[in-house]
């Protein structure tokens, strides 16, 4: 079996070695591919039993193995959306089967309906604000949807907080209790008169009324009402009685509130919030009557664009400058990364050798952090892949020449009995 052994030798040292270059091959084309795990042809030699003085040669045989723990360079980038874990884990990506998989490829921009997808078509997902706050499943991925920053969605933010400061001037005459604006009579009077824009749960607009009407000494009566109620062509009677009052007391020796004085009111809006009316800077001083106030919410209004933390929440911030989290994405994990299935599109999957996929937010034990506007490059080494080239053309030459040699035996062996 000798010089046959030693032609399938050959023959076996070249098959590992075109193994060997197509793994090089697959680097260089893929060096820069972000998320790209460098793949490597580890070989195993193949012994077959000896006897007396005779050798079987056996050969080898190569398995291929990808080092996808070992992390690639960040690249930082422009794109708030583009995005790489820092350390170990995944981003949990759905397939163009609506399979979930994982990832290391973190090139995100936005599709036609919104939704984060890479390079390879893969969608990023994650948990939704929607159903709660967001807590893993930690060995599934049930609760995880396609994340999705549709611009024209819009929100409408009520009204919750809100700030009154006035000088109430100290030389007003006080009102009768029974010509009060509380009484809501059609003789009612009142000191000063303000109105505020705030916003209800739909987006509304909303106009309240405040009138600040002196009462005694030092002492003042804030009522709301709702603009809406008002009688045509004048303010009182309003249809519904006042949505909010307030008593303020004045320290006489220096105008300002009292210590025991209250400081603030809250209103129901109608058809919102409830609204939290700070007047701790109201004043009683020898001058004139002056305002101004402020209060939060806003009209509809669509996303502007899309934050994401290095907590992996994803917060969506729209026209008024404001923020909301509206996802969370989770960090995938496995005890053997090298071992995972390997797909197309730089995804895996989990293999029998890989373990668990343990699912868990960044920063959590054992899983890298979420890095926003960056993105992980391949982690092959051009350098060391030519090296590996040079090597394995050598190679596969000397084993050539082992065959070679073996058919010259051969082809002598036969004309040994012409």
């Amino acid at each position: 079996m000798g010089l046959y052994g030693m032609m399938r030798t050959g023959v076996s040292g070249m098959a590992a070695q075109s193994n060997r270059l197509s793994t090089v091959a697959d680097n260089i084309a893929n060096s820069s591919t972000n998320g790209y795990k460098r793949a490597q042809a580890e070989f195993s030699s193949l012994v077959l039993p000896s006897s007396g003085g005779s050798y079987n040669s056996g050969g080898v045989t190569t398995s291929i193995r990808y080092a996808i723990s070992q992390s690639g360079p960040l690249q930082y980038t422009t794109s708030g959306t583009d995005l790489a874990v820092d350390g170990n884990g995944f981003f949990v990506v759905q397939d163009t089967n609506g399979k979930s998989v994982l990832t290391r490829a973190g090139s995100f921009i936005p599709n036609a309906k919104g939704e984060l997808v890479n390079a390879a078509g893969h969608k990023l997902m994650g948990y939704d604000y929607k159903d709660g706050v967001p807590t893993p499943t930690v060995n599934s991925d049930a609760g995880l949807k396609v994340i999705s920053i549709a611009g024209d969605e819009l929100v409408a933010t009520p009204s919750r907080n809100g700030k009154l400061t006035a000088n109430l001037a100290s030389a007003s005459t006080p009102v009768a209790a029974g010509d009060l604006p509380s009484t809501n009579s059609p003789t009612a009077s009142y000191t000063h008169k303000t109105s505020l824009a705030v916003y209800d749960n739909l987006g509304e607009k909303k106009l309240l009324d405040i009138y600040m009407t002196k009462t005694g000494p030092d002492t003042w009566e804030v009522a709301v009402y709702d603009r809406a109620d008002a009688a045509p062509n004048t303010s009182f009677p309003y249809a519904n009685p006042a949505l909010a009052t307030q008593t303020l007391t004045f320290d006489p020796s220096n105008g300002q509130l009292a210590g025991a004085s209250a400081t603030d009111i809250a209103i129901p809006v109608p058809g919102g919030d409830t609204l939290d009316l700070d007047m701790s800077g109201m004043t009683q001083l020898a001058a004139g009557f002056s305002v101004s106030g402020e209060a939060d919410g806003a009209a509809p209004y669509s996303i502007d664009s899309v934050e994401i933390a290095s907590d992996g929440n994803v917060f969506a911030k729209y026209a008024d400058g404001s923020m909301r989290a509206i996802y969370r994405i989770p960090i995938a994990t496995v005890q053997s990364p090298d071992q995972l299935q390997v797909l197309n599109g730089n995804s895996y999957t989990q293999s029998a050798d890989s373990g668990d996929i343990l699912y868990g937010f960044s920063g959590d034990k054992g899983a890298g952090k979420v890095v926003s506007g960056a993105l992980e490059s391949s982690n092959v080494d051009i350098a060391q892949e030519l090296t590996d080239m040079i090597e394995s053309q050598r190679n596969y030459t000397a084993n050539s020449k082992v065959f070679q040699t073996g058919s010259d035996l051969m082809e002598l062996l036969v004309n040994l009995k012409r």
